[in-house]
C-alpha cells in the first residue's frame, strides 16, 4: 500500500488534477484507492460528493497533522494506494506527508513561481535526508503541457531540474479540457461519456501512461514507518 504525495508550495501547479488522474486510473485497474484531501479548497472532496463515488475509492476530507498517520495505519490492510493531495503552501502538513510517503510527486507548470514552489519541496526533502536520515524518492511531473509543442520556458525548467539531479517523469500531464470536465461532471475518465467530453481517448491514454510510469517507481513492498516519525517531523517543520 504505497503512499504517494502530491506537493508544491505554490497553489495552482496541478496537484489536485494529478491526484485525481492517478486515483481514477488506479481504480480503473482494479486497485483500492484512498485519497487524503488535505487541500483547503477540497476540490476532490467536492468532486467525490458531486458524483465521483466508487466502491474502490475512499476520499477522506478531514486531514490533520495528527490524523494523517492514523488514517494510513488504520486503512493499510484495505487500501492498495494512498494518495495525499497537499495544500499549496509550506506548513506542518507538508513535512508530515513527505515523511509518510513512498514517493513524492511534484507538479510543475512552465513558470518561475511553480519552479520556486517545487524547489522548496525538494529543499525540504534534502533537509529530511541530511538531518533525519530519511530518504524519500521524488519526481517532478510537468503539467498543463501543450499537446502541440513544448514551450521554451518549459524545456528550460526541465533541463534545469535534470541538471540538479531531479527525476522528471517522461510523461507530462497535457493541457486537456477533459481534465477540467471530469471535475465539473463528477466522473472518472474511464466512466465519462465521450459525447460530453472531447478527446476523451487521448486524456485516458495520458492518465494511463502517467500512472504506469509512476507505479514503476514505487517500492514492491512499502517500507514501515518508525514509531513517532510524524511527531519528529512536526518538530522539524515548526
Amino acid at each position: 500500500m504505497p503512499v504517494i504525495s502530491l506537493a508544491n508550495t505554490k497553489g495552482g501547479a496541478g496537484k489536485t488534477t494529478a491526484a485525481l488522474l492517478l486515483a481514477s486510473e488506479y481504480v480503473r485497474q482494479g486497485y483500492r484507492v484512498a485519497v487524503l484531501d488535505a487541500d483547503p479548497q477540497k476540490w476532490i472532496t467536492n468532486w467525490y460528493e458531486t458524483g465521483g463515488k466508487d466502491p474502490s475509492l475512499t476520499v477522506i476530507s478531514e486531514v490533520t497533522v495528527a490524523s494523517m498517520q492514523t488514517h494510513i495505519r488504520e486503512m493499510r490492510d484495505q487500501i492498495d494506494f494512498f494518495i495525499i493531495d497537499l495544500p499549496g503552501q509550506r506548513d506542518p502538513l507538508l513535512a508530515t506527508a513527505l515523511g509518510l510517503s513512498d514517493h513524492v510527486l511534484i507538479p510543475v507548470q512552465g513558470c518561475a513561481m511553480d519552479a520556486k514552489g517545487a524547489a522548496q519541496v525538494i529543499e525540504l526533502l534534502a533537509h529530511m535526508k541530511n538531518q533525519a536520515k530519511i530518504t524519500i524518492p521524488h519526481s517532478v511531473v510537468l503539467t498543463r503541457v501543450s499537446s502541440i509543442a513544448t514551450t521554451r520556458a518549459l524545456s528550460a525548467i526541465k533541463d534545469l531540474l535534470v541538471s540538479r539531479g531531479v527525476n522528471v517523469l517522461e510523461t507530462p500531464i497535457f493541457e486537456r479540457s477533459a481534465f477540467r470536465d471530469i471535475f465539473d461532471l463528477g466522473t472518472m475518465l474511464h466512466k465519462a461519456d465521450p459525447a460530453r467530453i472531447t478527446n476523451l481517448d487521448k486524456a485516458r491514454e495520458n492518465a494511463r501512461v502517467l500512472a504506469l510510469e509512476l507505479k514503476r517507481l514505487l517500492p514492491a513492498k512499502r517500507r514501515e514507518q518508525p514509531l513517532g516519525l510524524a511527531a519528529r517531523l512536526r518538530q522539524r517543520a515548526a
